[in-house]
Order: structure tokens, then C-alpha cells, then sequence
């Protein structure tokens, strides 16, 4: 109304928009009809600093699987605070107790090493593995995001498929020099992996793959077909699960697939929300890390200033306790397939030519005809009427990032499913599409 006080968001943006790079904190920055500033969250949901108040299903990139502000991970996070929050160079009792676990919890873990994001994860991961074959090459899969660092900003977000195993840089200051030693491959398709990492079997040290890739479900018979190429070439097969690690499954995909990577890497879920990240695999491959091993040809440096951070530690420990109880994946699961299998029905109803595709509790609306299995398919999706739909929806205090896959969380319960299936059908009844 006239002469009242501006909402807060508005001097806050002043601020951002003068230090910060778009006034964002990465590579997302919302349209100025839908953006604010997170404020507190609790459960389900969060409210912004104008007092708005959001379901969240963007949940940290995935991260906050048990909601925002658990109270067993915010006690575990508090408690372990007032005990020290960071220590260098040394180790600390609660890192210890997390790598026993995690060693006891992931399938392909003989040994882990901690990092900090699941992008250093992945760096790592891909230094072990040419530290350990002596070679430099290393397969991608086209659309697959393994970080933000030169190697795997390879074909992440390419504007046009094909043209395989050679890559596109997404990024300005990309070195040619990186990108030379990345091939890039269309998931799901066997073959063609097969053929380009035969041809280059001699330089391929690892094939790095997400078992699902943003949406797409990682088909059986292609992993397990990676799985066997690997043994055949002497290739190290890495799974990125810094997505799906205990999130499609306590231990990970690779804990209900039944294939054993050499490698994997873990985040998000792994952190309880902190800045804490594992490669998971082999010991005669972690062990590359070991610090004595120094000078040595094929020594893998590994260092961070929060590797191993207690506090990160802690509130894993006590984030891995919830999802350990019984029923906690059927549950979460079901909820997903659930909401999607109502946001269909709704969808159809008002004959909006999309679907609501799931992988566990991974989910999205897709503006194509079937699940996808590859980037081609992605691309020709409309994506335009995609980023309408949750624009909309964001509008409704449903939180979904435009175009981007979201999360369901095992706080999500009937109230929010309810609401946000209403949001939906008053979208729908509300654009064109």
C-alpha cells in the first residue's frame, strides 16, 4: 500500500546485486518475478525475508533429505560444535567414526577418502584413476554433471548432441588442453561406449557414470555392460553417486543394482547438508592417496582445508541413524511415485502434453511423451513450456527450480502433497501451454 515500509528483500537485493555476480551464489539465478531470499526453513518447508512461505522440493540440491532443520542433525551439528567445528592436519575422532561406517555402508568401499564437495569427489576420483592405470583419458556420458571443475564441464549442457567422443566446453576459461583428454559418449547406448572406448582402450584410465543422470534411469544392462567393458580393458569404472548416494537406496544405487564400481563418489546426503564429500572404492586405489606415498610416481594428492570436518561428520552420523530405521526408503519412495502418479492424472485432465517422471524420489515435469533415456531425448523436450509450468508454480510457494529436476524428502506428507497437487491444477486452469 502506499507509504508503507519496502518488503526486506528488496534492500537485500540492493546489496547482492552490488557484490555479487548476478546477484546469485552459483549458476541459478531466478527471474525477478519469482525470485527472494531464503530466510529459515524447518521440515518441508521455508520462509523467505518477506515472509513467504515455501514447500521445498529443490531440498538443498538434494542434500536435505530429511527437510530443513532435523532435529537429530541439528542437535548431532550443535553438539559436535561446542566440542571444536574444524580441525587441520590431523585426525578427529568423529571422521574416524564416519569412515568405519561408511567403509560397513557402501558396497564398492574397501577404503574412503573424504573431500568437501561432491565436485572435488569427482576430481579426485578421476586423479586416482589415472594415478592408478598411468593413463589420461577418462569417458563421460553427454549431459551428465560431474561438478564444476575444467574435466567434467565437458558436454554438460550441450546445445546439440553428436559429434562423439569429442566434447564442448560449457564454461569460458576452458582449457583445450583438458578437454582434449575427455570423451564423451550418449548415455544408455552400450554400443557406442564400447566402440569408443575400445578405440582408445590404450589412454582410457576411467568411465565415469551417474547410475541416474539428472532423470534418466541408468538401464540395467547398460551399467552392468560398463561394468564388464571395464574388467575387459583394465578401465577404472567410477560411480558418481554424489546424487543418489543413500538417497535411491541406503549404501546407494549401486547397493540395489547389484554392480560394483571401482570408484564412487558421495555427497549432499553424505554431509548432512555440510561441507563434507567421500570417494568410496578399492584400497589399492584410495590407498594412491596415502600421504607416505609422496615423491611417488603414482601418488594421487589429496588435500582440503575441511576435509573431514567434524562437524559435517557428525550430523552425516546422525542423518545416516534416521535413514537407517526401517521403512524410511519404501515410504519416501512411495511418496513420489504417488504425487507423480496424482500430478499425471492432473496433467492429462487439462491436456498439458507432459509427464511427471520419477526415479525414486527424484522427480520432474518433462514436457515430452516418455521417460527420457538420453540427453537427445532432453533436448527435444520443449523446455520453454517446461520453465512456464514451474514458473507458475513457483509463484504458488512451491519451490522447483525452472527446468531443473527436484526432490522429494521424507518430511513431505500429506498436507504438502495436497497443496502442492492444488498449486499444480490451478496452474494448469491458469496458462496455456
Amino acid at each position: 500500500m502506499d507509504g508503507a515500509d519496502p518488503a526486506p528483500s528488496i534492500a537485500q537485493f540492493e546489496i547482492a546485486e552490488a557484490c555479487l555476480p548476478g546477484a546469485g551464489l552459483g549458476g541459478y539465478a531466478l527471474a525477478d518475478e519469482i525470485r527472494f531470499v531464503f530466510s529459515h526453513g524447518e521440515g518441508p518447508r521455508f520462509w523467505d525475508t518477506d515472509g513467504k512461505e515455501y514447500i521445498d522440493y529443490t531440498g538443498g540440491a538434494g542434500a536435505l533429505i530429511l527437510g530443513h532443520s532435523h532435529p537429530a542433525v541439528v542437535k548431532a551439528a550443535q553438539d559436535q560444535a561446542a566440542r571444536g567445528m574444524h580441525m587441520f592436519g590431523a585426525l578427529n575422532d568423529v571422521a574416524i567414526r564416519l569412515a568405519q561406517r561408511l567403509v560397513a555402508d557402501i558396497p564398492c568401499a574397501e577404503k574412503i577418502a573424504y573431500a568437501t564437495t561432491g565436485s572435488e569427489a569427482t576430481a579426485y576420483a578421476m586423479r586416482l584413476a589415472r594415478a592408478f592405470t598411468g593413463r589420461d583419458k577418462v569417458m563421460k556420458f553427454e549431459g551428465a554433471y560431474h561438478g564444476n571443475h575444467d574435466y567434467a564441464l565437458v558436454s554438460t549442457f550441450p546445445k546439440a548432441i553428436g559429434n562423439y567422443p569429442d566434447g564442448q566446453a560449457d564454461t569460458g576459461g576452458h582449457p583445450a588442453a583438458t578437454r582434449s583428454t575427455m570423451m564423451v559418449a550418449p548415455y544408455n547406448d552400450l554400443d557406442t561406449a564400447t566402440r569408443l572406448a575400445e578405440a582408445n582402450a590404450g589412454e582410457l584410465a576411467a568411465i565415469i557414470v551417474e547410475p541416474v543422470q539428472r532423470i534418466i534411469r541408468g538401464e540395467p544392462e547398460f551399467l552392468a555392460g560398463l561394468r564388464k567393458l571395464c574388467d575387459r580393458l583394465g578401465v577404472v569404472l567410477i560411480f558418481d553417486e554424489v546424487v543418489t548416494g543413500f538417497r535411491i537406496a541406503y549404501g546407494g544405487a549401486q547397493a540395489i543394482l547389484g554392480i560394483t564400481p571401482d570408484l564412487a563418489t558421495f555427497g549432499k546426503v553424505i554431509g548432512g547438508s555440510g561441507p563434507l564429500s567421500v570417494v568410496a572404492g578399492k584400497a589399492e586405489i584410495i590407498d594412491l592417496a596415502d600421504p607416505a606415498k609422496k615423491g611417488q610416481p603414482d601418488y594421487a594428492y589429496f588435500n582440503g582445508t575441511l576435509h573431514g570436518n567434524p562437524v559435517a561428520a557428525a550430523a552425516t552420523l546422525a542423518t545416516l541413524d534416521e535413514l537407517a530405521k526401517p521403512g524410511t526408503y519404501d515410504r519416501l519412495n512411495a511418496t513420489a511415485d504417488d504425487f507423480c502418479a496424482e500430478a499425471q492424472t492432473i496433467l492429462d485432465r487439462h491436456n498439458v502434453p507432459a509427464i511427471a517422471a520419477n526415479v525414486g524420489s527424484l522427480w520432474q515435469f518433462l514436457f515430452m511423451a516418455r521417460p527420457p533415456r538420453s540427453q537427445a531425448d532432453m533436448i527435444a523436450g520443449d523446455a520453454s513450456a517446461m520453465r512456464r509450468l514451474d514458473t507458475e508454480m513457483m509463484k504458488r510457494g512451491q519451490y522447483m527450480l525452472p527446468g531443473v529436476r527436484r526432490f522429494m524428502s521424507c518430511v513431505h506428507r500429506e498436507a504438502e502433497i495436497s497443496e502442492t497437487l492444488a498449486a499444480l491444477d490451478a496452474t494448469c486452469k491458469s496458462i496455456a501451454l
